[in-house]
């Protein structure tokens, strides 16, 4: 069916995995840029394929084809999937496409009058509908999309790929 084998796609699906989220840490932490609570959602996806996929491992050393790593791939591409979802939901709001949910609305961004400390009982919230950064047009959120699917493929391709081919009966 395809020439990626189950184990790499495992590897390849798991690494792309872990730099995606690394990435979304360093734009955070070093870029100064700070997750909406959708951007928040969109990264549980990733914990639960990381953790799927370390789960996995152990598996994939042993064999190429077993039922366990196919239905542990189509698991991983599944959880993607639902990534891939999220992040679209999250750029259709950016482009107001629909409305986001109620804790998605800015708040407050200074302090209490004559203050310099920030006021903790009005927690500031970063607005879902505006997208803090975009190349060609895509936010962090329409990339957020994109990489969710190309993991989810790579992780279903492998899980097929795992599949014995059956020889199809020619008749004359």
């Amino acid at each position: 069916m395809s020439s990626l084998k189950p184990r790499t796609a495992l590897f390849g699906a798991l690494a792309l995995t872990i730099l995606t989220i690394a990435a979304a840490w360093g734009f955070q932490l070093i870029g100064g840029y700070m997750p909406c609570p959708l951007c928040y959602r969109q990264r549980w996806p990733y914990y639960a394929a990381i953790v799927l996929g370390l789960a996995l491992m152990p598996i994939a050393r042993k064999s190429e084809h077993t039922a366990a790593l196919r239905f542990g791939l189509f698991a991983f591409a599944a959880i993607m999937l639902v990534s891939f979802a999220l992040g679209l939901h999250h750029a259709g709001v950016e482009w107001g496409w629909w409305p986001g949910p109620d804790s998605c609305a800015a708040g407050p961004s200074l302090g209490r009058s004559g203050s310099i400390l920030p006021d903790l009982s009005h927690p500031q919230v970063v607005s879902c509908t505006e997208a803090q950064w975009r190349l060609f047009g895509l936010s962090f959120a329409g990339y957020n999309a994109l990489i969710s699917l190309l993991i989810a493929a790579i992780a279903a391709f492998g899980a097929l790929a795992g599949r014995r081919a059956t020889p199809v009966a020619h008749s004359r």
